[in-house]
């Protein structure tokens, strides 16, 4: 049995919604079909992000620091950077072989 969803009013005026979600009688997700409901994306937001422990030999670090200082970028944005580019690079050459494109 599906239960009977309550229908949003038309206000005149801003303050006259506000009053009507401000009210306790007025639960937001009532209105709600939440069968409807989408996956919204939101491109403006950053990903999450996890901090992780990277072990490398000395000279490959200095390596990328001092390519870093010269880019003028911080060494570990280089580092993210490349591995960005190198995870998408997989992708897409999964995605091709996934295609059959040569």
């Amino acid at each position: 049995m599906r239960r009977q969803l309550k229908t949003v009013p038309e206000f005149s005026s801003e303050a006259e919604e506000r009053a009507f979600w401000e009210s306790v009688k007025n639960e937001s997700t009532e209105p709600l079909d939440w069968n409807k409901a989408r996956l919204a994306a939101s491109p403006r937001l950053r990903p999450p992000t996890e901090t992780i422990s990277l072990r490398m030999p000395q000279n490959v670090l200095d390596t990328i620091r001092n390519h870093a200082r010269k880019l003028d970028v911080p060494y570990q944005s280089l580092i993210k950077l490349w591995c960005a580019e190198k995870a998408a690079e997989i992708v897409r050459a999964s995605s091709m072989a996934h295609h059959g494109i040569n």
